[in-house]
């Protein structure tokens, strides 16, 4: 069953309450906040707390099924990894020192403090960086020791979004045949790490960001600082390059040489790139929630049509 897809005054109302949230928490936390600035907002509303040098995020887009401790563990990884590579030299965007790096419940929101990025003149969200840093941030993720699950955005919500999928009037009864038939063949193979050595053989998996890396950087007068780890897991690295084509994979691989990383796998590639458009066309489940996805996915779900349907994994 599809449902209603909020107003542009559902939104606004649920972006003013986030901002609520956010400042009876850092209140609560003996922040000093004076006002708050909305940043950014899609699937999270980002606020900046003024003065004090505090950006707080509040999810506000959630995949069907999801629980709020699925939320809080899904927290608790981001920012001890964000974190963690902050203390080993890496630009990142960093829990705020001012308060305890974990999330607070607030009014129904999961809230987080990230410490204040200055923006460059020249940034602007989800713009690209070459490939290379992507290289890079694998290198340093390489060394992380905490426990991470295998391939997070695949293996968490993907099931009950796929399903959820069914209803969506964007979707037709072909395209809902398809996204099943190719979920089905994926699932099997990168459920675990067992089941995808098993297909693949024994190819490097380690610590990744999870979400495209070169387009969750603020560009600020520092350089670039990575953000947004809220996807992290284990996988192969070739997730994190799913979709930006093969001239971005090939400058990837040239900037391994340096560095002791692998080459990318043109298998993975290909499979990787499969997994993420299912991932994308059953993102139309979330358009009640974020009615701007549907223009942005646009152009993913018609080249995903156009697509020969066999998937060579």
């Amino acid at each position: 069953m599809a449902h209603p897809v909020l107003t542009p005054e559902e939104i606004a109302r649920r972006t003013e309450l986030a901002c609520e949230a956010a400042f009876t928490a850092a209140g609560d936390l003996d922040l000093e906040v004076a006002d708050t600035e909305v940043l950014h907002e899609a699937f999270s509303v980002v606020v900046r707390l003024s003065p004090t040098p505090v950006v707080a995020r509040i999810p506000v887009v959630h995949p069907p099924g999801t629980t709020a401790e699925q939320v809080e563990e899904r927290q608790c990884r981001e920012l001890d990894v964000a974190g963690w590579l902050h203390e080993h030299g890496v630009p990142v965007t960093r829990p705020s020192p001012l308060v305890p790096p974990e999330p607070v419940r607030q009014d129904g929101f999961a809230i987080t403090f990230w410490e204040l990025v200055e923006t460059a003149p020249d940034h602007r969200a989800y713009r690209a960086a070459d490939p290379e840093v992507a290289a890079a941030l694998h290198l340093a993720l390489a060394a992380y020791p905490g426990e991470l699950p295998f391939l997070a955005p695949f293996n968490g919500s993907l099931a009950d979004m796929v399903e959820a999928a069914e209803g969506s009037p964007l979707l037709s009864a072909q395209d809902v045949d398809r996204l099943h038939a190719q979920w089905h063949a994926l699932a099997p193979v990168l459920a675990d790490e067992e089941s995808f050595q098993a297909r693949f053989g024994p190819t490097t998996v380690q610590p990744i960001q999870g979400d495209a890396p070169v387009h969750n950087v603020i560009r600020s007068p520092r350089g670039l600082v990575f953000a947004d780890f809220e996807d992290v897991c284990r996988g192969p690295v070739e997730w994190d390059l799913a979709g930006l084509g093969a001239e971005a994979v090939a400058a990837y691989d040239e900037a391994v040489e340096t560095l002791d990383l692998r080459r990318t796998d043109p298998r993975l590639v290909e499979a990787m790139d499969a997994a993420r458009r299912v991932q994308a066309v059953a993102s139309l489940c979330l358009v009640p929630q974020l009615p701007l996805l549907e223009q942005g996915l646009a152009p993913v779900v018609r080249e995903w049509r156009e697509q020969d349907v066999t998937l060579r994994i």
